[in-house]
């Protein structure tokens, strides 16, 4: 029977014998299982995971810190024009991540520059928004 290691992410059978370590992207998606999140949330963590990495060139994670995640999910508000909620996810997702995954924690990530909530307009008036806007209106109907 294996035994995994969670701080090395490596597998040692009963008789001592290591196999090689799971990829990032195999480790991050048995913490999503363990933790019960949703199939649709462990693909989507695993995109933004992904796509962090190639932002930065393919450098690994453990290599990186708040400074490049900084970096990225600015990026994505600034150039990307992504959404809030969009960029909301993103951070969620490599938060997990260094906590969850490289078991690191991220100092608060004051200096990244937020993408703008959009402000909704109401899809339908009320009647007395109806009768305020009607009511300058002068002249007869058709």
């Amino acid at each position: 029977m294996d035994t995994f290691t969670k701080s090395s992410g490596n597998c040692v059978n009963a008789g001592g014998a290591s196999r090689p370590p799971r990829r990032l992207l195999e480790q991050l998606s048995d913490r999503i299982r363990v933790k019960h999140y949703s199939i649709r949330t462990g693909q989507a963590y695993s995109d933004w995971v992904r796509r962090f990495i190639l932002f930065h060139g393919k450098r690994h994670p453990r290599e990186m810190g708040a400074n490049e995640v900084e970096a990225f999910l600015t990026h994505l508000a600034v150039a990307g024009r992504v959404s809030a909620s969009t960029q909301n996810q993103a951070k969620s997702a490599l938060l997990f991540l260094y906590k969850e995954v490289l078991e690191t924690e991220l100092p608060w990530l004051d200096e990244v520059e937020s993408a703008k909530a959009t402000k909704r307009l109401p899809v339908v008036l009320t009647p007395a928004e109806v009768q305020r806007l009607l009511a300058p209106i002068e002249g007869t109907g058709v």
